[in-house]
Order: C-alpha cells, then sequence, then structure tokens
C-alpha cells in the first residue's frame, strides 16, 4: 500500500461558552513529514461529489448516498495519494477536521489489527461531511464506516455545529471513541490518543457497541479504577515526552499561565479550561507557537540542546492551519467561518473566508506542484522561508502586518455581516467579500515579503563597509 501520512498536526478545540463571542471553535494544523506540500481551497458542490468513491492508496470502494450537501474543502493539489480534503464546513454550518494522526499500542493491535484496505485520512473528510446535519451525526457517520470498513491508521477527528464540539478517535481497526467538549471547555490535541477519562453512561460520550467488553476481555485496563482511554488505548513512550506532550504543555500554559506542569508530563489533562474567554487570535497565536519565551524556543536563547529538545508547534512541515468557526446570533448564511492560511504559520495570517459560496478565490484555489509566487501557497512559504534566516530581524515586521492586516480582515468581516440582511443575492455577495479578503492578504503578504527583502539586504554577509 502507497501510504502517505500527514503525521504530525496539532488541534485546538474551544467549547461555545469557553470562546470570547459564543463560536463554536474547531482548528488544526495540517502537518506533513515533508516541507512543501501545495494545498487548494475549494467548493465542493452536490454535483462534484463522487457517487461512487474509490480511495487510492487503500483501494476501498464506497458507494455514497445521494443529494450531498456542498462543502469547503482543502485538497492536495498532487493527487498522487488521493484528495486529502483537510477539513471544511457544509452548507449545513457542520464544520469537521480530519485527521489528527495519533498512537495507538502493541494490545490494542492485537486485539484489533488495522485493516490495510479500509479508510484512512486521505478519505475521511469526503466520506463524512456532505451527509451530515449536525456534530453528533457525524460521529455517528464516521463511526459506522469505520465499524463496516476498518481502518489502516489510528486518526483524531473534530466535529462542530453551533452548538456543540465532539472528538473523535480511532481505536484498532474497527473500534472509536467519541466525547463531546464541555461547552466551557478546551483542548489541546498533539499526535497522540487525547482522550483521558471515559464516562460510558455520559450523554456527552459515544462508542463502538462492544467496547467496554472488549477492554475486560482482553485485559487492556492498566488501572485500577474507571476508563482512562489514553492509558488503556494510547502511548506512553519517550517519543511522546520530546514530540508529542510539550505542545499540549505549551498550550495549556498560553491559556492558562496559572498552571504549572511539566512539558514532558504523560497525564497533562485532555479537558481544560481557560482563565479567559478564547478568541481567533488566541488559537491562531498557539497554532504558530515555537515556545516563545521559553528556552526551548528555537529562535530563542537556550542552548542548542534545549533550542532542539522538543517539536515545536508552528514548524517547517504546516501545510495549512484552518480554524473553523461556526456562529451563533448571526443569519444562518453567515454562521461558517473558513479561516485559513498556508504555510509554516511563524509568517502568515488567517483569513476568515465565509463558508456559503459556491467559489473560492483562485489566489488561494489554484496552487499547483510548480512554484509560483502568484499563488498564496508559495508566497506564504517563501515568506517563510526567509524569515527563518533572521527571525529576530525580521519579526517585528511580521508583528506589525499580523495587527494591521487581521484588523482590515475583521473591519471586511464587520461591514459585510452587517450588510448581508440587505442583499437579493447573499451567495454572491459573500463570494465578493472573499475576493475583497484575498485580495487584502494576497498584497499585503507580498508587502510583507518586500520589506523583509529591503530589510535583509542591508545585513547581508556579502557586503564591504566602504562604498565606490
Amino acid at each position: 500500500m502507497n501510504k502517505k501520512i500527514k503525521g504530525s498536526c496539532t488541534t485546538i478545540l474551544v467549547g461555545k461558552d469557553a470562546s470570547i463571542d459564543g463560536s463554536t471553535i474547531i482548528s488544526r494544523n495540517d502537518d506533513g513529514h515533508e516541507a512543501l506540500d501545495p494545498q487548494r481551497f475549494v467548493v465542493v458542490n452536490p454535483e462534484e461529489q463522487p457517487r461512487d468513491y474509490q480511495a487510492i492508496i487503500s483501494g476501498v470502494k464506497i458507494k455514497l448516498p445521494d443529494q450531498p450537501l456542498s462543502y469547503t474543502s482543502m485538497p492536495n493539489s498532487i493527487l498522487t495519494n488521493g484528495i486529502w480534503p483537510a477539513a471544511g464546513i457544509n452548507s449545513e454550518n457542520i464544520a469537521m477536521s480530519a485527521t489528527e494522526t495519533i498512537t495507538t499500542n502493541s494490545r490494542v493491535l492485537g486485539m484489533d489489527p488495522f485493516v490495510e484496505n479500509g479508510i484512512g485520512e486521505e478519505d475521511i473528510v469526503t466520506l463524512v461531511l456532505p451527509y451530515i446535519h449536525s456534530a453528533r451525526e457525524g460521529v455517528k457517520r464516521l463511526g459506522a464506516l469505520l465499524e463496516k470498513f476498518g481502518t489502516y491508521e489510528p486518526n483524531g477527528i473534530a466535529f462542530s455545529d453551533n452548538e456543540e464540539v465532539w472528538w473523535l478517535e480511532t481505536i484498532g481497526g474497527h473500534h472509536w471513541a467519541a466525547v463531546r467538549i464541555p461547552d466551557d471547555a478546551y483542548v489541546v490535541a498533539p499526535n497522540r490518543m487525547n482522550i483521558d477519562q471515559f464516562d460510558f453512561e455520559s450523554d456527552d460520550t459515544l462508542c463502538s457497541v462492544d467496547l467496554k467488553d472488549l477492554i475486560d476481555e482482553y485485559h487492556l485496563n492498566p488501572d485500577f479504577d474507571g476508563y482512562n482511554f489514553r492509558h488503556i488505548f494510547g502511548s506512553a513512550s519517550i517519543k511522546d515526552t520530546v514530540y508529542n506532550n510539550p505542545r499540549t504543555w505549551y498550550g495549556q500554559k498560553y491559556f492558562n499561565p496559572e498552571i504549572e506542569n511539566d512539558p514532558m508530563e504523560q497525564d497533562l489533562p485532555f479537558i481544560c479550561h481557560a482563565n479567559k474567554k478564547i478568541s481567533i487570535e488566541d488559537v491562531k497565536f498557539v497554532l504558530s507557537s515555537h515556545f516563545e519565551n521559553t528556552e526551548f524556543d528555537p529562535y530563542g536563547n537556550g542552548t542548542e540542546d534545549q533550542k532542539t529538545l522538543f517539536r515545536p508547534i508552528g514548524i517547517n512541515r504546516n501545510h495549512n492551519v484552518h480554524i473553523l468557526q461556526i456562529r451563533n446570533h448571526v443569519p444562518a448564511e453567515i454562521a461558517g467561518i473558513h479561516w485559513l492560511a498556508y504555510g509554516a504559520n511563524t509568517f502568515n495570517t488567517v483569513v476568515p473566508f465565509y463558508a456559503h459560496v459556491t467559489d473560492t478565490p483562485a489566489v488561494y484555489k489554484n496552487a499547483t506542484g510548480t512554484f509560483d509566487m502568484n499563488n498564496m501557497y508559495w508566497l506564504s512559504c517563501t515568506t517563510a522561508l526567509l524569515g527563518d534566516t533572521d527571525y529576530d530581524l525580521y519579526v517585528d515586521l511580521r508583528n506589525t502586518f499580523e495587527l494591521e492586516t487581521t484588523g482590515i480582515y475583521r473591519r471586511i468581516q464587520n461591514e459585510t455581516d452587517r450588510a448581508i440582511k440587505h442583499q437579493t443575492n447573499p451567495t454572491q455577495f459573500l463570494e465578493q467579500a472573499n475576493e475583497q479578503l484575498a485580495t487584502e492578504s494576497f498584497t499585503r503578504q507580498t508587502k510583507l515579503l518586500g520589506d523583509m527583502v529591503t530589510l535583509g539586504s542591508a545585513h547581508m554577509k556579502l557586503r564591504y563597509n566602504l562604498n565606490d
């Protein structure tokens, strides 16, 4: 099987009472093993959705229902290994992000091995998002698909509507468990099994019908009391202490600076409560972060051993970051906001695209595998690459750019929100707003790169103090 895994993502989930404006938020860095993997931002309209689906990687064939919903999607530009849609919001304002590659253990694989011709990250959004009308329904549909077809990899998947946020983790080849995130809570989830305490009797949990019996039958529970799924189904490896746990630690440190924890701690909590309401800007900061103001910052002042000890959240292998916001207190046409940026997150900004559209701006849609500075993906990657050469030199330019540009996005969004009720063709109006947002983003990202080139040219090593 020609398998391609984007195995290094980071997820943040926010319940509606934990967010600053009463929105639900699911978000993820879509990372990979390679530094560059061009991405596209598209809308899949009902006539474009396949009815007979066949995976490229596993070859599994699945008959899909009629009458799919339209949905935003972020497929790969190079389709050798399949579509890999990553995330989107459908026309019923249901959001989905798939997947966060997670961990397992040998006891689980001995009980329920992976299925080579099952479904995986390549397929999941396409198979689920066009057919669901609530976050809970998304959990149930994916769970049924896992039970019927199996999976060849362990994954975490997020769902949201305007009321609920759900997190599902696959278990072995055919099993799964899901938790509704409390309305007043947040989650920071790296590449490991994240669900800890699980209540089989709760209305806020769902799982494979035989999961509890299997735990007992195969003696999977290492704890004397309760059911901690991270202990039962996950890992507690040395890799987790340097690759996964520090990302959760830093996110929790940002949202709860009053709490002191060890970045290598294996039992950092899954469900957390911040000391203030969480904004989109907060989520973007954490998903871009590289352990700022700690000795572990690769751009910081720690020793070389400290700076390379932990895997950062923002990294050269960020292909896109998406923040899927389902708003309350606004008309349904403008409730779904698909915030998006490309490339390594250190020198980009997320743009609040309206999801109720039939098409997306060309500069975000038409990336190919060929380098092209007229495309947002390649422009963002170039800016991040230059910024990495001297972060301290360029970071003030980045900070000014991010503040001013995001403020402009907010202004356009506020104006669009106010005007929507007066529109006879709201879809066309929102597409025009998205074009305006994309133009601002591309223009200002280009200016940032130009300002960095101007500043950096005066600091090149190839210079001499005497002029001719």
